[in-house]
């Protein structure tokens, strides 16, 4: 993940504007030849990113909304889980997502399946966010967590041959399956204000007993929150993060819409399925969405 100020610069040394799918190709491929050709890459351009700096999981994580900032978060093969990234781009020809396409997703037909974190890119084009909707639709009925939110737009995507155009439309994300998988999202409505407010969400989210080995947090907060939300104070719910959770890594960013509810999964109990509320309750603004993954523990 990495803000926009990283690509618009990018973008700006090339001397014209539409350089960005180009220049959003090139990063990929210089990504890409990093990592073993197994491996997978999945990268997003957002306003603002979460990280843990490294060294440690305990570290502060910081709230960046302005400036360049980005990270790469890396999965380990893990013995019992999968990690499946998948992307449907908008298409106006084939308005319909076929059923074999969320299958080889692994977010149907699949009894594992726990976690699903997906992200809609450029939202803001005619149409984009009612195909996010109805994206999210097929699987949001199912006893899994769902987080995300909507982005700038799509970076990287290791299946991708040729570089995007700057108006696609589309969703990504990855889906996790594993019988070992333990997670659960709590949502700050547009009334938490303050601090102790803050403190307060992240107490229902440690009253799920997700365990803090193995387990990163993710954090998926509206670029209208931050610290014009909390009266021009700074990293007020990344800190209420680490008060609560000191050794677990945090990682995130600030969007444009968030996707979420409060919910757990963790084996064969569920609290709370996002349906008992409607559908359109996963999606929000002016909120965030923390979110704990625990990928199990070792053996």
């Amino acid at each position: 993940m990495a803000d926009s100020e990283t690509f618009i610069r990018l973008e700006e040394c090339r001397g014209h504007k539409r350089a960005r799918k180009r220049t959003s190709m090139e990063t990929a491929l210089a990504l890409e030849k990093l990592f073993p050709k197994q491996c997978q890459v999945l990268g997003i351009v957002t306003p603002g990113i979460i990280v843990t700096p490294m060294g440690s999981g305990s570290n502060r994580p910081l709230e960046i909304e302005i400036g360049e900032s980005g990270f790469a978060l890396l999965f380990p093969q893990i013995e019992g889980i999968k990690i499946q990234p998948f992307h449907f781009m908008k298409d106006p020809k084939s308005p319909t997502l076929e059923r074999h396409q969320l299958t080889e997703a692994g977010l149907l037909d699949n009894p594992e399946l726990r976690v699903v974190l997906v992200f809609g890119y450029n939202c803001c084009k005619v149409g984009a966010s009612a195909y996010l909707q109805r994206v999210v639709s097929t699987f949001s009925d199912m006893n899994i967590i769902l987080a995300g939110g909507q982005v700038d737009h799509l970076a990287s995507l290791t299946a991708e041959k040729s570089p995007l155009g700057v108006d696609a439309a589309g969703v990504v994300g990855l889906s996790l399956s594993g019988a070992r998988i333990q997670s659960a999202t709590v949502l700050l409505s547009e009334d938490v204000t303050d601090e102790k407010a803050a403190e307060a969400a992240m107490q229902r989210l440690k009253a799920a007993s997700i365990p803090q080995h193995n387990t990163v947090g993710f954090m998926f907060a509206c670029v209208g929150r931050g610290f014009q939300h909390y009266g021009a104070k700074g990293n007020v719910e990344a800190d209420a993060f680490r008060k609560l959770f000191p050794g677990i890594p945090l990682f995130g960013f600030f969007g444009n819409g968030e996707i979420g509810c409060d919910r757990i999964v963790t084996g064969n109990f569920i609290l709370r399925k996002c349906t008992e509320v409607k559908g359109e309750d996963l999606f929000h603004s002016y909120t965030t969405v923390m979110a704990l993954i625990h990928l199990g523990s070792p053996k």
